[in-house]
């Protein structure tokens, strides 16, 4: 089976369907027989000029580009697996993860032209260099991409893989040591995409905004594999701006959007907030961290059924869905598995939680990942009977809804309670003159450990501790308290847009 040519099926069912919209180049739109050609020339150019072969890997550093997505299905259709590098990282960073996967190319971008002389410069494991951008080559050895207009757009010779054949390694977001690379086959993102496509409603009429960063499982399988799978279109943008995203929601035809709880903060922070017209949008889900309360009753209000998702790098990233008739009766939850994933709630001697009680969360399916690249011992640890432990705290109620409480590590024990922060973030968050809050875990003398407050304050606005303690003490139990409050102009923030608390902890946690 030609399991890895997806374009070139999806060109033959829907030919002329637009496939992208690409905002980095004038809302240019790009339809299936298109964007397959662009990425049987890529793959001719992979394979003949750079040697890319059936497991090789292609490194891409680059923004959120077109030629980032022909890549992609273009290593689909060699049996190539490729790396996905977060351009946040230093030229040091990387090359950690470059070493990690000794890559038989690596693609860069404009923007990434001093990281990728750094790498040279260390002998970095790399193959060969392949530059987007001719202003911004390294070194006249390094390939153009632009080359690829001169081989042919017929696809290149078929390579026969099975699911189990990787196609992504996409890394963990690690916040101490390596980062961890999330092996995704072709049977996981194929998975992914059915559950997604069946379960969440998606057709061919679909269009969805792609901001989130493509080294993220956000950005990769939210929406932009499930929607090739359904003949869908993604509008393709360089990162996150909200007066962009104001303006496709108005002129683009968009109905999914996907975005982390700072994007949406930062939308309802928004001058076009009170007046924006939300009546195109089908579905808009939050995902990858805590989303306060506040911040989906908003949306709420504003008459869209804001969902919460969850998932994770190693599994999907797509879990969950609630329907929308239980939105408003389940507030917080996340909802049902999907149709082909199985979900349970463990507590710490591996027993099965009963409705109601707090436990770890764990899932299994042929969405959940072959393991970690080359980290044997630490896939045994994840992966147990087939089941992924995700990490993150869970219960279910006596339907099997699920609600997510937060990560087993950021749990605060305090006396021997245990605090779960995504509570209290959320009771903060819905302070008047709070633009983003988070808590975290400090050591403490007598208690071993109590919550530390970190707040930002909307512009302008009048904020003291003793206030939003206070606030706090009105809607939470006395031990849930935050013993202290640090204002901050603005939170960290990750390459994925995450509060970044290990910094936080790293910051105030002395």
């Amino acid at each position: 089976m030609l399991i890895g040519d997806w374009l070139g099926r999806r060109a033959r069912l829907s030919p002329s369907r637009t496939a992208l919209i690409d905002e980095t180049d004038g809302g240019r739109a790009i339809s299936y027989r298109a964007w397959d050609v662009a990425a049987n020339r890529t793959a001719h150019l992979l394979r003949e000029r750079l040697g890319v072969s059936r497991g090789d890997r292609v490194a891409v550093l680059a923004h959120n580009c077109v030629p980032y997505l022909d890549l992609w299905f273009a290593c689909g259709k060699l049996g190539a697996v490729l790396q996905t590098l977060n351009w946040r990282l230093t030229a040091h960073e990387l090359a950690a993860l470059v070493a990690d996967a000794t890559p038989a190319a690596l693609v860069y971008g404009p923007a990434f032209a001093a990281q990728v002389a750094a790498l040279r410069e260390a002998g970095a494991p790399v193959g060969r260099y392949l530059a987007l951008d001719e202003a911004a080559r390294v070194s006249p050895d390094d390939l153009l991409l632009a080359e690829r207009e001169r081989l042919p757009d017929t696809p290149p010779p078929p390579v026969e893989l099975s699911w189990d054949d990787p196609w992504v390694i996409c890394y963990t977001g690690g916040t101490t040591g390596l980062p961890k690379g999330a092996l995704l086959t072709h049977g996981n993102i194929t998975w992914n995409a059915v559950n997604t496509v069946t379960s969440w409603g998606l057709c061919q009429d679909d269009v969805a905004i792609l901001n989130a960063p493509l080294f993220h499982t956000g950005g990769l399988n939210v929406f932009t594999a499930p929607l090739v799978y359904a003949g869908g279109a993604s509008v393709v943008c360089r990162g996150f701006d909200p007066e962009q995203v104001y303006d496709l929601l108005e002129g683009a035809g968009v109905t999914l959007f996907f975005g982390v709880p700072t994007m949406f903060v930062a939308l309802q922070q928004h001058p076009r907030w009170a007046t924006a017209d939300f009546a195109c949008l089908k579905l808009v889900i939050s995902g990858g961290a805590p989303c306060p309360d506040p911040v989906r009753e908003a949306f709420w209000a504003r008459g869209v059924d804001f969902k919460l998702g969850y998932g994770l790098t190693e599994a999907g990233p797509n879990t969950f869905w609630l329907p929308s008739e239980e939105l408003r009766r389940k507030p917080g939850a996340v909802g049902y598995p999907l149709m082909h994933i199985d979900a349970r709630v463990m507590d710490a001697e591996g027993r099965p939680c009963a409705p109601g009680e707090v436990g770890e969360l764990h899932v299994r399916g042929p969405h959940v990942c072959a393991g970690y690249w080359r980290r044997p011992e630490e896939t045994a640890r994840a992966i147990v009977g087939g089941w992924l432990h995700t990490g993150d705290l869970a219960r279910s109620d006596e339907d099997g809804c699920y609600t997510i409480v937060g990560r087993l590590k950021d749990v605060i024990i305090s006396g021997g309670e245990n605090i779960y922060p995504a509570e209290i973030e959320s009771v903060l968050a819905s302070h008047p003159a709070v633009a983003e809050a988070a808590v975290v875990g400090v050591p403490d003398p007598k208690w071993g450990e109590v919550g530390l407050a970190v707040v930002a304050a909307l512009p302008e606005a009048v904020l003291d501790a003793d206030d939003l303690l206070g606030f706090c003490r009105e809607r939470l139990a006395r031990y849930k308290i935050p013993r202290a409050v640090v204002f901050t102009p603005s939170l960290p923030k990750t390459a994925a847009g995450k509060v970044d608390k290990q910094e936080l902890r790293e910051r105030y946690g002395k």
